[in-house]
């Protein structure tokens, strides 16, 4: 049986011959044959424990029975403590999932203080069988049907290939003592469930099932390679990026053969949960939008615009410039030089007349009410009115910029519209950078 492993790990993970790993270990029998195995092949590891306090005294034994394997082997070993319950509670999330943020948390601030280069993970066939099962009963796409990456960053999962019987076999082969949670054998968790009820049914009807289902995990994963494919073309045809806003646009999404799919693939990766109303953009209103947890998809006109959610209002904020400054990077970059005449202009620059301007000048973003005298038109008009005309998105007015006079006189709409009623001489430059 080491021959097997040895040379799975030889052809397969060589590339962690010079590196250095960290190997979460439970006291299990998977993570600990993980561990003695890595260990006979003389690579360089260290071991990850968490102390989940769910067991009560066996959680404790648990962390013992690893530092004596910490010491038998002569690893490095790191700890941790957590008060999962509390966390699970506070952040509302499931024991479960409570756990495994925690650990692969702790697991990625190893990583950055100690220059480990990955993380191993014991999980194994069945892990992955199981999970498959999990996430066929929650519903789930394709992406949920690829069971378990082998590597996911710096996540890698060395034992996935075998099963937990060939790995019982390979502990018994040597001698390995483990330490067997009790609550495994309960079939509280949706895990334990399969594991106990339903995967023995499924291995007395297919004997070879973890075979077909590897077999089948590669089909699904060469599909989903396609799929991949063909939306990197599809992104390429109808998306657009200004300004960190991706556009979307709308009539080359409904020429598509099944636009809520290609929606739900381009989208997915923002963590958006109400697809139903995503896809009801396409045909909804200017103005309506949907929510993820950090962003926004807007309808606007012909297009979608996806931006990330503000923090904070941002009609609250305003920034002032004293008379003396000469330059500010916050939350625009703007250049102020005296001149002794106007050279060339754009729309990235503006000249004004110095005397005029009442300080401490203020950039702020646009409120109702708002008005200026445009530069090249007649009369006053309404920041909305020309918000309107000039055709404006939503996200656009949001994320422009006002120039403003103490008093909250519009002196420039930034890289858009200069007032007239500022530029008698031209002896002051204001530039974007």
């Amino acid at each position: 049986m080491l021959q097997k492993f040895k040379k799975h790990i030889n052809n397969n993970f060589s590339y962690l011959r010079d590196k250095k790993l960290l190997i979460a270990i439970s006291g299990g029998l998977d993570s600990v044959v993980l561990q003695h195995l890595l260990s006979q092949l003389n690579f360089d590891i260290s071991l990850a424990h968490c102390n989940f306090k769910l067991r009560g005294k066996e959680s404790d034994l648990d962390e013992e029975f690893i530092k004596k394997i910490s010491k038998k082997y002569s690893n490095q070993i790191f700890t941790i403590n957590f008060d999962t319950n509390k966390f699970s509670q506070k952040n509302k999330l499931s024991t479960q999932i409570a756990a495994r943020q925690l650990r692969y948390n702790w697991f990625q601030e190893l990583i950055e203080k100690h220059n480990f280069n990955y993380v191993l993970t014991a999980h194994h066939a069945d892990d992955n069988l199981e999970t498959f099962l999990i996430n066929l009963t929650r519903g789930t796409g394709l992406d949920g049907f690829t069971g378990i990456p082998e590597k996911n960053g710096n996540i890698i999962r060395p034992l996935l290939p075998f099963s937990r019987e060939e790995i019982f076999e390979y502990a018994n082969e040597h001698k390995i003592e483990w330490r067997e949670d009790a609550s495994n054998a309960s079939t509280k968790y949706i895990r334990n469930k399969i594991r106990h009820q339903i995967v023995p049914i499924l291995k007395e009807i297919n004997p070879t099932l973890l075979n077909t289902f590897s077999n089948t995990i590669d089909n699904l994963q060469e599909s989903k390679q396609i799929i991949e494919d063909k939306i990197e073309d599809v992104k390429s045809k109808t998306i657009t990026s200004e300004n960190s806003i991706i556009k979307i646009d709308i009539d080359k999404i409904n020429q598509l053969s099944k636009p809520k799919a290609y929606l739900f693939q381009l989208l997915k990766v923002y963590n958006f949960t109400e697809w139903n109303d995503v896809y009801n953009l396409l045909s909804a209103q200017s103005g309506k939008q949907v929510f993820s947890e950090n962003y926004r998809l807007l309808k606007d006109r012909g297009f979608l615009l996806l931006s990330k959610k503000k923090p904070t209002s941002s009609k609250e904020l305003s920034f002032q410039i004293d008379k003396n400054q000469t330059q500010i990077s916050n939350p625009i970059s703007l250049v102020f030089e005296e001149v002794q005449q106007k050279s060339s202009e754009n729309k990235q620059t503006i000249y004004v007349d110095k005397d005029l301007l009442k300080y401490p000048l203020k950039i702020r973003k646009w409120q109702n009410g708002d008005y200026l005298y445009p530069q090249g038109m007649q009369g006053k008009k309404k920041l909305s009115k020309y918000f309107k005309d000039e055709k404006f998105s939503l996200l656009e007015k949001e994320n422009t910029w006002l120039l403003c006079n103490t008093d909250n006189e519009i002196i420039w709409v930034i890289n858009h519209r200069q007032d007239n009623r500022f530029i008698k001489k031209n002896n002051l430059k204001i530039t974007t950078t």
